[in-house]
Order: C-alpha cells, then sequence, then structure tokens
C-alpha cells in the first residue's frame, strides 16, 4: 500500500504539473517519502505553512531561523567590510566611512612593522651570540693549537740532566700518517 500512495504522488505530479511531497511512517518507525522533482519538502511545508496560516515551527526553531539569519548578514557585513580592507569597492564609500578603514589600516601596518622590527632585533641579538661563541671556540681553539705545538717542540727539544751537565738527547718527532694502501704491492 505504502508503494501504491507514492505511485500515485508521482502520477499526480506529473500529470496535474503540481508540487507533490508525502512522507509516511510505517508502524515500526520506518520513513517513505517521495516530493516533485521541481520542489524540496521545505519548500512545500513553508508554502502550506503561509497559505493554511498555522505555525508548524515552534519559537525556538524560530529564533534559531533569526540568529541564522543574524549570522548570515553579519557574515555578508564582514565579507564588504575585508573586500574595503583589501581597497576593493572603495568608490561607493562617503569621505567619513573611509575614516575608519584608514586608521584600521594604519593600525594594521604598525603592528606589521612592529612584528618586524621584533623580528630583526632577535636575528641580530642571535647573530651576535653566534659571534661570540665563535670568538671564545676560536680562542679555546688557538690555546689548545699552541699547548699542542709547545708539547712537540719540548720532545723535539727534549734535554734531560746528568751529573749536572744539559746533554742533547737525539731529537724525536712523531708524526701520525694516515694509513695508505700499498698500490704497488699487488703487481
Amino acid at each position: 500500500r505504502r508503494n501504491g500512495i507514492i505511485k500515485k504522488a508521482r502520477e499526480i505530479s506529473i500529470l496535474c504539473d503540481a508540487q507533490v511531497s508525502v512522507v509516511i511512517f510505517s508502524g515500526s518507525g520506518k520513513m517513505s517519502e517521495y516530493c516533485s522533482p521541481s520542489t524540496t519538502l521545505p519548500k512545500i511545508l513553508e508554502r502550506y505553512q503561509q497559505n493554511s496560516g498555522e505555525k508548524l515551527w515552534d519559537a525556538k526553531h524560530e529564533s534559531l531561523s533569526a540568529e541564522i539569519d543574524r549570522i548570515k548578514k553579519e557574515n555578508d557585513n564582514m565579507q564588504i567590510e575585508l573586500r574595503h580592507l583589501k581597497g576593493e569597492d572603495l568608490n561607493s564609500l562617503y569621505p567619513k566611512e573611509l575614516i575608519p578603514i584608514e586608521e584600521a589600516l594604519q593600525i594594521g601596518l604598525t603592528s606589521v612593522r612592529d612584528k618586524q622590527m621584533e623580528i630583526w632585533k632577535m636575528h641580530t641579538k642571535n647573530e651576535k651570540l653566534l659571534e661570540e661563541e665563535n670568538k671564545q671556540l676560536t680562542y679555546m681553539l688557538h690555546h689548545q693549537q699552541l699547548a699542542m705545538d709547545g708539547g712537540v717542540r719540548a720532545l723535539e727539544l727534549g734535554y734531560h740532566q746528568k751529573d749536572g751537565d744539559f746533554a742533547p738527547q737525539m731529537t724525536m718527532a712523531f708524526r701520525v700518517q694516515p694509513i695508505r694502501p700499498n698500490l704497488q704491492a699487488n703487481k
């Protein structure tokens, strides 16, 4: 029977060029519906409410609808304001309307410049810290090199005391060479 009713709704929609909507709930709670292709269920319900004078929506739904409309309007206004801040559609504005836009842009420009200055100062500070660290590392490396050079010279000029005399010892210098394979041995 449910399918028969939906079939008749389709036929009425086509034969009579009418806008038809049918919603059926079975005893088990299963919903079936049909709506003419030229319309939607909310549009039909809205037309029903207008023509019958009956309120289908309670106050809560109406307040939500009003809130949605308010938010849409606010969004539209923000879109217009954003276009104005981008420099678009300014010809339609009066000089008094341009002053707040100019002030907002000045504040934005000041904020951007302050942020740039902050980043530049931080960069300069980091650069100075890196230079100081580089100087310290160079100083430490230089002293280590001097200590190593002094130790090698002491070995090269090594003297030891014998019976009050200073006798030169045979100088020995050790130099470490990387291991090189003997490429000639395999021939």
